[in-house]
């Protein structure tokens, strides 16, 4: 297995449907593309760029969030996000995160997610 380096990326791209909305998540009243959808199209495109290089019984959680949204998308767009590692500092890692349609930025920022044990994780949960 290859070793956790600065520049790993992923793209993801979806189309905006109305669950996507900010009507559907409940976090504004038009339909446009949420900002908590972002967000977890961010999220899951840092999972997703370094999943291939945990070893067996890790996994990714985030736990910092640090985005803007600067610009709506309407339903029907496709939003394209990529998430490049920046840092890496032990367990904790760094991604630059940003979303666009087609007409340009839509948003971004920093996202921290830290590599675990699945499950120590989810054991200590329990106690």
């Amino acid at each position: 297995m290859e070793k956790l380096k600065t520049g790993i990326k992923k793209k993801l791209q979806i189309t905006v449907g109305p669950n996507d909305t900010a009507r559907h998540y409940g976090s504004g009243l038009v339909e446009v593309f949420a900002s908590p959808a972002m967000i977890a199209l961010m999220e899951k495109a840092a999972l997703e760029a370094v999943a291939p290089y945990l070893e067996e019984g890790q996994n990714t959680v985030g736990n910092e969030v640090n985005v803007k949204h600067v610009k709506p998308t309407p339903v029907g767009e496709d939003v394209t996000c990529e998430a490049t590692l920046e840092e890496v500092e032990g367990r904790k890692l760094v991604f630059h995160v940003e979303a666009s349609d087609r007409g340009g930025l839509i948003g971004k920022g920093t996202h921290t997610r830290f590599i675990i044990d699945t499950d120590r994780f989810m054991s200590d949960m329990k106690k």
